[in-house]
């Protein structure tokens, strides 16, 4: 009677596949080898977050199934952070309110991201990404155009999915390799 609360249901090991797959671009070492992202604990957060927020207003742009899928996929995304924070040595009684850091942190991140992308000042995005991402690192956050480009694209190809693909779990991201800082100058931008 109670084993069923411990099985595993199909929608459940698409979740974890689902959010198994954004960990896994997060971590992609282009982008802590070519683009500069420190890797530290902060810098994978910040790729983790970044990503998840990229797949998050995808979902929730789209009908209520996605919207479903993108809920489930947050929930996981908080039952991890809570198990690695616990995996840290983080105390109980100090989880509760690093939790609570950590979704102030991802909201105030979406909100920047969102304002940034649908800003018609490209450099908006660079702006946002050096201080979130690159926050740690010295001097100039030279990366921060790249993953400015990178973001861009990804959500370009995220928007371009299939509705009924991406509710199975079917995700893809470009590959952040191929993709270079834009140069401004020469794409007749001037100024950023």
């Amino acid at each position: 009677m109670i084993m069923h609360l411990f099985r595993r249901t199909p929608r459940a090991a698409s979740i974890a596949s689902f959010y198994g797959m954004i960990v896994a671009q997060a971590r992609a070492p282009v982008f802590y080898q070519d683009y500069g992202v420190p890797d530290t604990v902060n810098g994978r957060f910040e790729m983790v977050v970044l990503h998840a927020v990229m797949v998050l207003d995808r979902l929730t742009a789209g009908p209520e199934p996605l919207r479903a899928v993108g809920q489930a996929i947050f929930d996981l995304f908080c039952r991890d952070m809570d198990a690695n924070l616990r995996e840290m040595g983080v105390g109980d009684l100090a989880v509760p309110r690093t939790m609570r850091k950590i979704g102030e942190a991802f909201y105030g991140r979406q909100g920047a991201y969102r304002a940034a992308l649908a800003a018609p000042d490209r450099q908006a995005l660079t702006e946002v990404l050096a201080r979130n991402v690159f926050a740690g690192a010295s001097g100039a956050a030279p990366g921060a155009d790249r993953l400015a480009a990178y973001m861009r694209e990804a959500v370009g190809h995220l928007a371009a999915q299939d509705a009924t693909a991406l509710s199975r779990a079917e995700l893809g991201f470009p590959d952040p390799a191929r993709i270079a800082a834009p140069d401004f100058a020469a794409a007749g931008h001037g100024e950023r």
